[in-house]
């Protein structure tokens, strides 16, 4: 991170699930008298570090299953860390996946009144924002419809125009954008783009490299659960490409790359220390 305020910060964070063949062995787990193991655990995230500074961007990219979503959710406070320790600087917004936030069963009208309720705005200061999300969600007589009747394409303009209207300092969004149409995804880009010409930090994750590549600053690779690599962008989407070419060196599970006080990216370290 360049000499700036930090946004967003991580330190260690740790999200271990129980894992059980049966319900059974759940109940013998809680009720054995020398409190015997039956389960087995999975880290979802394993020691993940990173900070992110005002006005930054950052992507965060790896495969199915590597930990991007549970990282999301620990930071905007849907999930608990297992251990560890992360903050945040700011009022954030986010877009995680499709029907967060959201009533399926009341409108797409009642639910801008509920999610803004959920962001701690007043009923004035939503009136006064409603025009616009209407405008940018831009779909028409469904909005006086239940939100379970919406397509996902639909689903997504309404969710994005909430999450963004109100221009947050922090912005996350996961994945949640590749449902949409190309025309809405470029609209949605633009006003990201504006979000972050005016000082706003972003985490992003997705699968999309050219993206991460046009609107982040620093990439955040996860493999396993773990910081395979966190430098520039632009290095991070070569080594994960490499990575799945499967052309790459070995990186070393688990290292973790700082950034020097240009604001630059370290060389990636092994879990021996070497480069």
């Amino acid at each position: 991170m360049a000499d700036c305020k930090r946004a967003i910060w991580a330190d260690g964070l740790w999200k271990t699930y129980h894992l059980y063949e049966t319900n059974g062995d759940r109940l013998k787990e809680a009720l054995h008298p020398l409190r015997r193991r039956y389960h087995s655990d999975f880290h979802a995230i394993q020691d993940v570090s990173f900070d992110l500074g005002v006005g930054e961007s950052m992507g965060i990219i790896g495969r199915n299953g590597s930990g991007k979503s549970t990282l999301l959710k620990i930071l905007t406070g849907v999930l608990t860390p297992t251990s560890g320790h992360w903050g945040i600087a700011g009022r954030v917004s986010s877009l995680l996946e499709l029907g967060a936030g959201f009533n399926p069963e009341m409108t797409g009208h009642e639910n801008i009144y509920l999610y803004g309720t959920y962001q701690g705005f007043r009923r004035e200061e939503i009136d006064a924002q409603y025009d616009d999300i209407a405008g940018f969600a831009d779909i028409g007589p469904f909005l006086k419809q239940p939100v379970k009747t919406y397509s996902s394409g639909m689903f997504v303009r309404l969710a994005f125009a909430c999450a963004t209207v109100s221009d947050p300092d922090i912005l996350m969004v996961d994945e949640a954008l590749s449902v949409g149409d190309g025309a809405f995804v470029h609209k949605c880009m633009a006003r990201i783009k504006k979000m972050l010409e005016r000082g706003a930090s972003l985490i992003l994750v997705t699968h999309s490299m050219e993206t991460i590549r046009n609107f982040c600053q620093y990439g955040l690779w996860l493999n396993k659960g773990k910081v395979q690599y966190f430098g520039s962008a632009g290095k991070t989407v070569k080594a994960y490409n490499e990575f799945l070419l499967g052309v790459s060196k070995d990186f070393g599970v688990g290292s973790q790359a700082g950034r020097d006080k240009s604001g630059q990216a370290d060389e990636v370290l092994t879990v021996d220390g070497t480069l």
